[in-house]
């Protein structure tokens, strides 16, 4: 399993005190996990919540880009055959296939850039179809 995590603080809806979020994805059994549980530090204020599929929540993402820093993902040796490449990203994050095109020029181009746990989960769309990748940190 590969996770990645933040924990972060906010107001509380309910009674505006600091609140206590941990937020993070993760790769389990080759599907794309987010999840967020949180705690208000002055009431019984609290909420749990996970979820899975081809995108994370904006707020989780950001988080963890700020707190980890982005990951870039690109192919490794010669340049792939672009139809793995279209097939792998529209099945792993459901695009069309002009969104596939694009998102595979920028891949083949500047690379892809996202949270680790995204391009980790991509990296394993594109291996089972024999596309040589790497995962590396984007700084």
């Amino acid at each position: 399993m590969i996770t990645q995590g933040v924990q972060v603080t906010g107001r509380c809806s309910a009674c505006g005190a600091t609140t206590t979020c941990d937020v993070g994805q993760f790769l389990d059994r080759d599907v794309l996990r987010w999840g967020t549980e949180g705690r208000c530090a002055d009431c019984p204020n609290g909420w749990c919540e996970q979820d899975s599929g081809p995108v994370t929540p904006e707020n989780i993402r950001q988080a963890l880009l700020k707190a980890h820093g982005p990951t870039r993902l690109r192919p490794s040796g010669d340049a792939p055959d672009i139809v793995p490449v279209l097939q792998a990203l529209r099945s792993a994050r459901h695009l069309s296939l002009g969104e596939a095109r694009a998102q595979a020029a920028e891949l083949t181009g500047t690379g892809l850039i996202g949270t680790l746990v995204e391009m980790e989960f991509l990296a394993v769309h594109l291996r089972r179809r024999d596309v040589a990748v790497s995962v590396e940190p984007a700084g």
